[in-house]
C-alpha cells in the first residue's frame, strides 16, 4: 500500500516540476544518427591508429546531435552547419591560450561576452554563442593532439557528419516535413472543433494551445523557406494557401465553442479528411457531406471549410494573390543588419552577455589560482547552465547537479568494467542514442545522458579511467555554484516577475486587435462597420497569440523556481488564460458580425478597449496582482457581451483575493 509523506516532507510544487519527465515523441531518425555520426569517427580513429583524432570528431559529433532539432531538411544546414563555423572559431581561439594563464582568463571573458550577446538574437545564433563559447573553454583546457588547425578540422567534421547523416534522405523527401507540419495543423484544427461547445473549458483551452503552437510551427518552417523561394516554388506557395485557409475556420472556433452547441462529427472528420489530402499532395475531387448550417457560426464554419476545400485541392495556386499571415521575412542581409544593431543596442542582449562574461571571468580566475583538477568543467558547466532561452537558470542548475550524479553512475560502470579499445566504439553506439532520446523529456535528462558520454571520450584522449567521476562531480557543483551566486542571486531581475511588462504589452496589443476587428478611423476613433485589412488583422490575432504562447512558456519556466518566483508567477498565469479568451472572445464576436449578427456600437467597442488599457496599465506598473475597478455595461444581446464578461473576469483575476 502506498504511503504518503508526511506533512513537512512533502517536497515543494517548484521541485515536484523540475523533476517531472516532459511527454515528447521519439525521434527514431535521430537517434540513428546518433549511434552512427558519434561511434563512426572513433572507430575509424581506431582502425588507422589515431584513436586521439577519433575521439575529437566523436566530440564534435555531439555538437551536432545536440542540434538535430529541426525537421525541414534547410533548417538542418542552419541549425548544425552554422553553429559548426562558430564551433571551429572557439576551438581556435581556445587552444590559442592553452596554458596562458591570464591571457586564457581574458580571453575566455571576452569570448563569453560576444556568446552571450549573440544568443539574444534567435534559436541558431544561440546555439552558435553555445558552441564558440563551449569549444573555446575544451580548447582552453585541454592539450589537444596534433597542428592548431586539426582540432578545429576533426570537431568540425564530426558535427557535418551528423548534417550529411540528416541530409541523406533530402532528395527523396524534400519538401515532406513542411507537408507533414501543414497537415498537422490541420488535424489539431479537427482536435479544436471536437471539443467546441464542450463543458470542459480546459479541454478548448488546451486544444486552442495546440493551434497556436502548430501554426506556429508550419509558418515558421514555410516562411523560412519562402524568403528565399518566394514567387519561385508553387509547392511552398501552395503550403502558405494552405495554412491561410485553415485560419478562417480557427476563427469561427471561438463562436462555436461560445455557442455551446458541439459540431456534428462529420464537420471535424471533414478537416481531418483535408488533413490526409494536405499530407499526400491530393488534388483531385473531395466530397463534401457538410450538414446544413443553422445559424452565424454553423455557416461560418460551412463557409471557411468550403473554401479550405477549394484551396487544398487547387492544382495551382497564383502566388501574386497569397498573403502572408505574419509578414513575410525581410532578405537575410537586411535580418543580418537588424539583428546585429538590435544586439548592440539592446540593454537584454548586454546584461545577459555581461552575466554570462563575470560568470566565466570567475571560473577561470579560481581555476587559475586553485589547483582544481579538470578544471574547465567549471567553465563548461555556468556555459549550460546559464542559458536563458534554454530555461530558468536556478532549475537548470538544480538539473544540472542531479543530471550529473546520475551519469556518473553510469559512466562509472563504463570506465571500470569496459576495456579500452573497440569495446568503447560498443558502448558509445549503445549510450549516444540515449541522448536525442532524453534531451526532449528535460535538461536534467540530456545531462544524465551527455555525461557518460564525454566521460568516455575524455578517456579515451587522456586515459584516467574512473579518475575522471570524483573531480567531474566536484567541478560541475563548482560550476552550478558560480552560475547560481554571480549568474541568478545577484541579478535582482533573476527572481522577480521578469515577463510582467511583455504580458502588460500583449493586453495594450489586445485592445488596439478589438478596435481593429470592428473598424477605426484614421483619426483614432472607432466606425462601426469600417473595414480592417482582412490580413493585417489577421496577422495581429497571430502575432497576439504567439506572443501569449512565449509569455505562458515564461510563467511556466518561473514556476519552476522557488518563492517568490514561483508563487509570483503561479498568480500571474491565470491572467495569460484570460487574455487568450478575450482574443477569442473578439475573433468570435467578429466572426458572428461577418455572418449575419448585428454588429456593436462604436460606444461598446471603445469601452472595452478603454478598460483593457486600463489593464494593461496596472500590470505594467505592479509586479504583485493589485486591485482593478470594472466598469462594462451594454446591451446584452450585442455580440460584445461574451467579450465584456471575459474582461470583467479578466480584471477580476487582476484584483487580490
Amino acid at each position: 500500500m502506498s504511503r504518503e509523506f508526511p506533512i513537512g516532507l512533502t517536497p515543494p510544487d517548484w521541485l515536484v516540476r523540475n523533476l517531472q519527465p516532459q511527454q515528447a515523441p521519439l525521434n527514431r531518425p535521430a537517434i540513428a544518427r546518433a549511434a552512427v555520426a558519434m561511434a563512426l569517427p572513433l572507430a575509424i580513429g581506431l582502425a588507422t591508429g589515431h584513436t586521439a583524432y577519433g575521439a575529437l570528431a566523436s566530440m564534435g559529433a555531439l555538437s551536432g546531435v545536440i542540434g538535430d532539432t529541426a525537421d525541414a531538411y534547410r533548417m538542418r544546414i542552419l541549425n548544425i552547419a552554422i553553429p559548426q563555423f562558430f564551433g571551429a572559431v572557439g576551438v581556435t581561439l581556445g587552444a590559442a591560450v592553452y596554458g596562458h594563464g591570464w591571457y586564457a582568463v581574458a580571453t575566455l571573458t571576452g569570448i563569453a561576452l560576444v556568446s552571450g550577446m549573440i544568443s539574444t538574437i534567435g534559436a541558431v545564433a544561440s546555439v552558435s554563442g553555445l558552441l564558440l563559447l563551449l569549444n573555446s573553454v575544451i580548447g582552453a583546457g585541454l592539450p589537444l593532439p596534433g597542428a592548431w588547425w586539426l582540432a578545429p578540422v576533426l570537431m568540425s567534421g564530426g558535427g557535418l557528419l551528423v548534417l550529411l547523416l540528416a541530409l541523406l534522405a533530402w532528395p527523396l523527401r524534400s519538401g515532406v516535413p513542411e507537408r507533414s507540419a501543414v497537415a498537422k495543423t490541420y488535424r489539431t484544427v479537427a482536435d479544436l472543433l471536437a471539443t467546441c461547445g464542450d463543458d470542459p473549458t480546459a479541454a478548448y483551452d488546451a486544444a486552442r494551445q495546440a493551434v497556436t503552437q502548430s501554426l506556429n510551427q508550419s509558418y515558421d518552417l514555410v516562411l523560412a523557406r519562402r524568403a528565399r523561394h518566394h514567387g519561385r516554388s508553387p509547392e511552398l506557395t501552395r503550403l502558405l494557401a494552405q495554412l491561410n485557409a485553415i485560419t478562417p475556420v480557427v476563427e469561427a472556433a471561438p463562436a462555436v465553442h461560445q455557442s455551446g452547441q458541439p459540431l456534428p462529427p462529420q464537420i471535424r472528420e471533414t478537416v481531418r479528411h483535408l488533413a490526409q489530402a494536405v499530407e499526400t499532395g491530393y488534388t483531385g475531387p473531395i466530397g463534401l457531406a457538410l450538414p446544413a448550417p443553422t445559424g452565424e457560426t454553423t455557416r461560418a464554419i460551412d463557409h471557411a471549410l468550403r473554401h479550405a476545400a477549394e484551396v487544398v485541392t487547387a492544382p495551382d495556386v497564383d502566388p501574386r494573390g497569397i498573403d502572408d499571415r505574419l509578414g513575410r521575412p525581410a532578405a537575410l542581409r537586411i535580418r543580418t543588419a537588424r539583428a546585429a544593431r538590435n544586439v548592440l543596442l539592446s540593454s537584454g542582449s548586454w546584461r545577459y552577455g555581461l552575466r554570462l562574461a563575470v560568470c566565466i571571468g570567475l571560473a577561470q580566475i579560481l581555476v587559475s589560482t586553485v589547483p582544481v583538477a579538470r578544471s574547465y568543467w567549471v567553465a563548461l558547466t555556468i556555459t549550460f547552465v546559464l542559458k536563458p532561452d534554454f530555461g530558468s537558470v536556478f532549475s537548470r542548475a538544480l538539473l544540472r547537479a542531479l543530471g550529473t550524479v546520475a551519469g556518473l553512475v553510469i559512466a562509472a560502470a563504463v570506465l571500470s568494467a569496459v576495456p579500452r579499445g573497440w569495446w568503447d566504439v560498443l558502448v558509445l553506439l549503445l549510450l549516444a542514442p540515449l541522448i536525442p532520446a532524453l534531451t526532449p523529456r528535460g535538461y536534467g535528462y540530456q545531462t544524465m545522458a551527455i555525461t557518460p558520454v564525454i566521460l568516455l571520450l575524455s578517456d579515451v584522449l587522456n586515459h584516467q579511467g574512473t579518475a575522471l567521476l570524483l573531480p567531474r562531480l566536484v567541478d560541475s557543483l563548482i560550476g552550478c555554484g558560480i552560475a547560481l551566486v554571480a549568474g541568478y542571486l545577484l541579478w535582482p531581475e533573476s527572481w522577480h516577475t521578469r515577463v510582467g511588462d511583455r504580458l502588460a504589452e500583449a493586453v495594450a496589443d489586445t485592445a488596439t486587435y478589438v478596435e481593429s476587428a470592428f473598424g477605426k478611423s484614421e483619426a483614432g476613433t472607432v466606425t462601426a462597420g469600417a473595414e480592417v485589412d482582412p490580413a493585417a488583422r489577421a496577422r495581429m490575432r497571430r502575432r497576439l497569440y504567439r506572443d501569449l504562447s512565449v509569455i505562458r512558456t515564461e510563467f511556466q519556466r518561473a514556476l519552476t523556481e522557488p518563492p517568490p518566483t514561483g508563487r509570483l508567477a503561479a498568480g500571474w498565469l491565470p491572467l495569460v488564460v484570460a487574455v487568450e479568451r478575450i482574443v477569442d472572445a473578439t475573433t468570435a464576436a467578429r466572426v458572428r458580425v461577418k455572418h449575419g449578427a448585428p454588429s456593436p456600437s462604436p460606444a461598446e467597442v471603445t469601452q472595452v478597449a478603454l478598460q483593457l488599457r486600463e489593464l494593461s496599465k496596472g500590470v505594467r506598473e505592479s509586479e504583485v496582482l493589485v486591485e482593478v475597478r470594472t466598469d462594462l455595461t451594454g446591451p446584452a444581446e450585442s455580440v460584445l457581451e461574451p467579450l465584456r464578461q471575459e474582461v470583467a473576469a479578466a480584471r477580476a483575476i487582476a484584483s487580490p483575493h
